[in-house]
């Protein structure tokens, strides 16, 4: 017999909101890491604020609601608290029991831009790869690197002289020189304006530099800085120094083909396996016998993965457009959407992640 749709909804509920969030849903391993790492930073934490005072947002509740931000790909802060105000499953992974208020987003924007900083990020990010060493899942042997322009907040309108001449209102910028030199966007002055190859369009950006460790594509070390033509070498450069030993060999892209570089390289006792440019006649910065080499033969194959952290930060994640002006801001919320990418990686690698001793 055909039940009737009665529309009397309940009143009560006595059923917790973690048990509204299923045993094996993937969530829970994300919690299980974050609270990890949250309780690294708690001395950290407790630095940012004063002993007396109101009480404000819990600064753990303020970082897993961003990152939830992150990993859902939830475009705005005011589209976060919508989601918070009926999601179960967002409430539990941030902390909000079920007659929890949510908060204002203009609040929320407020208090996690008083506490969320670069130090903070990295920090962040640098535990999610001591988790990875805990379960043995990088190694110091083999890396690969890469960089990628990520599209600042600023319009080419924006891209105005420096020394406050008239050029128009930026519409129209036919047939005039516009260099990083003689022009500063007024939206964000840390931007500069690039593009990634010859016949592409230049745009306000900055440049950003993952290091990852070949074994199981875990990024290891994040470098953002102002986007120029040798960036991506000289942010190379500071990521080995910070993260390399000698011995260990450096896979890349054609870009970094370039004599100077492979010679740094060799200077700090690494072993180059970039991919050799030849276009055109161009002698290669790699020798013969290298390129010869099986292990330069499978640092090439595997170096490709880190194109996998840049497009998930760039499609799942929220750095398709920054979101955020300012060298400093831009690089936390850099190393805050890589740190997710990591967290992301080490949920999905096998059972290696068992707190419990059950």
């Amino acid at each position: 017999m055909r039940g009737a749709d009665i529309q009397q909804l309940g009143m009560f509920s006595y059923v917790s909101v973690d048990e509204r969030v299923p045993g094996d849903h993937p969530i829970r391993k994300l919690r299980m890491l974050v609270d990890t790492i949250l309780k690294e930073l708690d001395e950290l934490l407790a630095s940012r604020y004063a002993p007396g005072g109101r009480l404000s947002i819990p600064p753990e509740r303020l970082l897993r609601a961003s990152l939830l931000q992150v990993v859902y790909s939830v475009r705005s802060e005011r589209l976060l608290m919508e989601q918070l105000n009926y999601n179960l499953l967002f409430r539990w992974f941030v902390g909000l029991n079920i007659d929890d208020p949510v908060w204002d987003h203009s609040t929320f924007s407020f208090n996690r831009d008083r506490l969320f900083d670069a130090e903070i990020a990295q920090r962040f990010f640098a535990h999610t790869v001591l988790l990875a060493r805990l379960g043995e899942l990088v190694s110091d042997e083999h890396f690969s690197v890469d960089g990628s322009l990520l599209e600042a907040w600023a319009s080419h309108r924006s891209f105005r002289p420096k020394d406050g001449s008239d050029d128009g209102d930026g519409s129209d910028f036919r047939g005039q020189k516009r260099s990083n030199d003689t022009h500063a966007s007024t939206t964000d002055p840390d931007a500069r304006l690039a593009r990634k190859g010859q016949g592409q369009q230049a745009r306000l950006a900055y440049l950003a530099n993952a290091l990852m460790e070949n074994r199981h594509g875990l990024l290891v070390g994040v470098d953002v800085r102002h986007a120029t033509g040798t960036g991506e070498r000289d942010g190379a450069l500071a990521l080995v120094d910070a993260h390399l030993h000698r011995g260990a060999t450096l896979g890349a892209d054609k870009g970094y083909d370039v004599r100077d570089f492979v010679g740094q390289l060799k200077q700090r006792g690494i072993k180059a396996h970039i991919a050799r440019n030849t276009a055109n006649g161009r002698r290669s910065a790699i020798d013969g016998r290298t390129a010869r080499g099986k292990g330069y033969a499978i640092s090439l194959q595997v170096r490709k993965r880190i194109e996998q952290g840049f497009g998930w930060v760039k499609t799942v994640g929220d750095l398709r457009k920054l979101p955020l002006v300012g060298l400093a801001k831009v690089s936390a919320w850099v190393h805050w959407n890589f740190a997710a990418y990591n967290l992301i990686r080490l949920g999905g690698i096998g059972e290696w992640w068992n707190p419990s001793p059950t």
